[in-house]
């Protein structure tokens, strides 16, 4: 069992098993291998599982949860930011700085790293499970399923890392008050939905706690079991606008992408340069024929990530063209590439998005073994968490590249059903009910990695939990505009450049 004041790791008798799914038999090896006794689960019983869950609670309270306390040794904000950015591309950093300046919320976005360091040196619960690293609001969407239902899940794991439970829930709370002051809301209504958002977590994992491990491997939140569980609160406008979110998140498909995002050319169809957000390989090379035989040998490593049958499906498609592109809040200045593919032809296209993948901002925090490849650890986290990913969802190492440095990068569609949430347009109701289920899915994720018994007996339930993340809330949206001004005057004193795009 993990201690407070030390550094979680990703064994430990509250969690399940941590595995990550098997790869394909050619893919690149797994950074270590799982004797018998490790790979299957432990022999606790349920009642010994949740007398664990409670013990945690001598070590870390409930109500210890209820402030943030930054330790004395914090550092400079602007300094975590520009460590972060000193290996990325370093034209599109002050892009970064500009997006992070446009409003708190904007700046939390991107500031997964501050929060890390705030929270790494924390008393914690020990309770492990995988954790998605950068569980604000609106990493949580509607997504398409292989078999083409819509679905809600987490989206992004650029940082997912094994790690305490409450790191993802903490970073959850703080975005919907700091959303929420973004909108005008009163302290009240804040706390409400923060409030709203924990308790549907906790009372999700202790529903899970009482299942079987299949069911709960099968559970998800699809659009039909969404309007059911919103039913009963929601009214006409938001039943309205729920659907509407629905139906647009359909469009957003790769012939849309494919529309938007390329030209004819004489060549054949081609991406369309837009500088600074989209730039084409071509326009980035001084000889960039001679690095397409690199290019095809780099996706061929793709591909042997990738399961036999969708290896069969990728071998359909030829590589056509590939850009640079920024994406993003935190990410910008990351080495992101989106790739054109044309099938039978080029009514037939494919769109794939290739970005750098580097050490997650939770690593420095844990003892969690490392992964090989990080692009590898992004895939294995995705993979465990979400109910359903990506058919393409693959990752690669690329040893070209402009700086001469080798990279790994995770690989998947791009635009394949994505709904995005506008919390800036909501009321407090309606960003009530988007808090619930934002809660009730991070629930459903941790309940898969991690030991649902422990963690539902260690929030128990009252309240306590849920009344003490409403606090901790206020106090880190308050640390946030803090560093969010801190930013504004480096810029404004010229020790980091912004600029807008």
């Amino acid at each position: 069992m993990t201690t407070p004041n030390t550094r979680t790791t990703s064994q430990g008798a509250s969690t399940a098993s941590q595995d990550a799914p098997t790869a394909s038999p050619d893919a690149p090896t797994a950074p270590r291998s799982l004797t018998t006794s490790q790979f299957f689960a432990t022999s606790l019983s349920p009642a010994e599982r949740a007398a664990h869950g409670r013990h945690a609670r001598s070590h870390s309270p409930r109500s210890s949860h209820g402030w943030f306390d930054p330790d004395p040794k914090r550092p400079d904000p602007v300094e975590v930011i520009e460590h972060q950015s000193a290996t990325r591309v370093q034209e599109l950093v002050p892009i970064r700085y500009g997006r992070m300046t446009e409003s708190p919320f904007r700046f939390y976005r991107g500031a997964a790293a501050i929060m890390a360091t705030d929270l790494g040196p924390q008393p914690h619960t020990g309770l492990t499970v995988q954790l998605c690293g950068d569980a604000h609001l609106l990493n949580f969407r509607m997504l398409a399923s292989p078999e083409r239902h819509l679905i809600f899940d987490i989206n992004d794991f650029d940082e997912t890392h094994p790690g305490p439970f409450e790191w993802d829930v903490k970073r959850l709370a703080a975005s919907l008050a700091i959303a929420g002051r973004a909108n005008g809301f009163s302290l009240k209504e804040q706390n409400t939905l923060v409030r709203t958002c924990v308790g549907a977590y906790r009372e999700r994992m202790r529903a899970f706690a009482g299942m079987r491990n299949l069911d709960i491997w099968y559970a998800q939140e699809d659009t039909d079991s969404l309007r059911q569980l919103m039913a009963s609160s929601m009214n006409r406008t938001a039943r309205r606008r729920t659907q509407a979110a629905a139906q647009k998140a359909r469009t957003r498909t790769s012939i849309k992408a494919f529309e938007k995002l390329t030209r004819m050319t004489a060549e054949g169809r081609r991406i369309a340069a837009d500088p600074p957000l989209i730039i084409p390989l071509r326009d980035l090379l001084t000889d960039p024929a001679a690095e397409w035989q690199g290019l095809e040998t780099v996706f061929a490593a793709y591909a042997r990530s990738l399961s036999s049958e969708r290896r069969h499906l990728l071998r359909r498609y030829r590589l056509v063209d590939i850009a640079r592109k920024v994406v993003g809040v935190g990410s910008v200045g990351t080495r992101c590439w989106i790739v054109l593919m044309v099938g039978r032809d080029d009514d037939d296209p494919l769109l794939l998005q290739a970005k750098e993948a580097d050490e997650s901002v939770l690593a420095a925090h844990t003892d969690a073994e490392p992964y090989d490849n990080q692009g590898r650890r992004v895939v294995s986290g995705q993979r465990l968490i979400q109910t359903t990913s990506d058919i393409l969802l693959g990752w690669t190492h690329v040893d070209l590249g402009l700086d001469g440095r080798g990279r790994d990068f995770y690989v998947r569609q791009l635009w394949d059903w994505k709904g995005i949430a506008r919390p800036e347009t909501m009321d407090p109701g309606m960003l009530g009910l988007f808090a619930r289920v934002c809660g009730a899915c991070l629930a459903r994720a941790h309940a898969r990695s991690g030991d649902p018994i422990a963690i539902a007996a260690y929030l128990g339930g009252s309240d306590s939990f849920d009344r003490a993340l409403a606090g901790f809330a206020q106090d880190y949206a308050d640390r946030n505009e803090r560093d969010f001004d801190a930013l504004g005057d480096a810029i404004r004193i010229g020790r980091v450049q912004a600029e807008s795009a």
